[in-house]
């Protein structure tokens, strides 16, 4: 009852006062400045912490590691405050205590997610009071699901420890978790991240060359992994995953953009044209990273006959809202390459595939597709190593910029 109630009225808020006005500071029953320890209950006894600084009572700062997520859309409502992130969907609504403590619950409306949270004033993630007996510093061969061949995936670990502070992030083919940040207290490592659409925790016992551990995803998912340091482990190649079928030598589609014009690969825009085709939803973090870099990309590239296009899968149940949500990432990230809608309802990669039967599965959002002027697709990568993965996003952005150069010197 509880959960219905919380969703019932943070659906009454979002629909009804989608621009409500931010209250002045001299109003009570407002955040108090300072930094915030928000916990997540992801599990029994289990708490997903993460560090939330508030500047006004409309502005805050989320802290991951080296991330700094800016949130300017905090609003107030009887004694609730609604406190929404950049971008993303997810948003924590909560009753501000007599002790300027929170007790609320993240909410995901439309995928029905709801976790419990609370806060109070503090400036420790994790407590670090026991010494840490290991050091993770290195690269680790991760297993996800390892006794689930239907779940099972490999990933890649990368961390950097300083005393007990973990940073770093685990790669897999599809993605990475983004900018993680923990301790190792004694043999137990523990690492989290939060940006407003993922919720993600990371447990494990470890030893000198092991780690035994669970993930949780918010309170939906949880799963075992186990790692083994290995510093010369590598992944498969992100270009050779997604590629055309036989039978096919060229990617056709016809979507809708905001205005309601239908857009296919066969407008004379894209004639003649080094055309970049985004898979992505704008829900995903790693999209999001993505898109920030190909954002500026283009802007210093339009003008010499590069085309970005960006593909929408989203799960919101409408049309409406699943443009909302593209508009509103444009406006956000100052995006002037083309969004359209490919789908809405879900984000089921096997779904998505449907709409481009020419490709023989979509295991990632985002997947980037490389057209040459011709027309033809030069090679298809899967995911995206955004900045959390630090060298490696940097390798991905030299190869990059060095092959889509290429292409638009030929």
């Amino acid at each position: 009852m509880r959960y219905l109630f919380i969703y019932l009225l943070a659906i009454g808020v979002v629909s009804c006062k989608n621009d409500s006005k931010l209250v002045s500071n001299n109003e009570a029953n407002i955040l108090t400045q300072g930094t915030y320890r928000v916990s997540l209950d992801v599990a029994e006894d289990i708490q997903l912490p993460f560090i939330m600084e508030v500047l006004t009572p409309n502005t805050a700062k989320i802290y991951n590691a080296d991330e700094e997520i800016v949130v300017d859309e905090i609003s107030y409502e009887n004694d609730s405050v609604y406190i929404k992130t950049p971008v993303f969907q997810g948003y924590m609504v909560a009753k501000i205590l007599d002790d300027q403590s929170l007790n609320g619950t993240f909410v995901k409306a439309d995928l029905n997610r709801f976790v419990p949270f609370s806060a109070m004033l503090s400036e420790t993630r994790f407590p670090d009071e026991v010494k840490a007996q290991f050091d993770v510093t290195g690269n680790w061969e991760t297993v996800f699901s390892p006794n689930s061949e239907a779940d099972r995936y490999i990933a890649k670990g990368s961390f950097k420890q300083k005393g007990n502070t973990v940073t770093g992030t685990f790669e897999t083919t599809t993605g990475d978790y983004r900018f993680l940040e923990g301790v190792v207290a004694g043999n137990e490592l523990k690492l989290s991240t939060f940006d407003g659409a993922h919720a993600f925790l990371f447990t494990a016992t470890v030893t000198d060359s092991t780690m035994t551990g669970i993930f949780y995803s918010g309170n939906h998912w949880q799963e075992p992994f186990v790692a083994k340091r290995n510093a010369n482990y590598e992944l498969p190649d992100a270009e050779g995953l997604t590629y055309l079928k036989e039978g096919f030598d060229k990617v056709s589609f016809s979507f809708p953009d905001a205005a309601g014009n239908t857009v296919s690969l066969e407008d004379d825009r894209f004639k003649d044209k080094v055309v970049l085709v985004q898979i992505m939803g704008t829900w995903c973090p790693n999209c999001l990273d993505e898109s920030k870099y190909f954002t500026d990309y283009y802007k210093q590239h339009k003008d010499k006959g590069l085309e970005i296009v960006a593909l929408a899968f989203e799960y919101v149940k409408t049309e409406e809202k699943a443009f909302r949500n593209i508009n509103r990432l444009k406006d956000r990230l100052d995006i002037d390459y083309t969004i359209l809608l490919a789908q809405y309802g879900t984000s089921s990669k096997s779904k998505a595939q449907e709409k481009l039967p020419m490709l023989n599965h979509i295991l990632s959002y985002p997947t980037t597709i490389f057209i040459d002027k011709k027309g033809e697709v030069r090679k298809i990568h899967t995911g995206f190593n955004g900045p959390a993965t630090g060298e490696k996003y940097t390798q991905y952005t030299t190869e990059f910029e060095g092959f889509v150069n290429g292409l638009l010197a030929e």
